[in-house]
């Protein structure tokens, strides 16, 4: 059984619309290295915080193309803004969810 894997990036001081451009720009790019945006937030609290999702075919392949690509930013521009990255894998040790049935009183 092949567990799921996802990205989730947190990005502080951006607009969400400029988000939205660049992951749109950028998917091609993405799609190719096993990266496919799934969900795209706003906080609440703090309009310039702007959350993502990818879902990613290959944790370590991610991290690497991350990681090249964040390094290759840092080069052009050493005060660029990127998302911080966290990276998740289902528990695959989880039980499923049990329909539980209310009670009428």
């Amino acid at each position: 059984m092949s567990t799921m894997a996802h990205m989730l990036a947190r990005l502080r001081g951006s607009r969400i619309e400029d988000v939205r451009s660049v992951l749109h720009t950028d998917a091609t790019k993405h799609a190719e290295q096993g990266l496919h945006l799934e969900y795209l937030w706003q906080n609440v609290d703090e309009p310039e915080e702007v959350l993502f999702l990818f879902r990613i075919d290959n944790p370590t392949l991610a991290k690497k193309f991350i990681e090249r690509v964040h390094k290759e930013a840092i080069k052009q521009d050493p005060s660029v803004n990127l998302p911080l990255m966290t990276y998740l894998e289902e528990d695959t040790d989880r039980k499923p969810r049990k329909n539980l049935e209310r009670t009428k009183r």
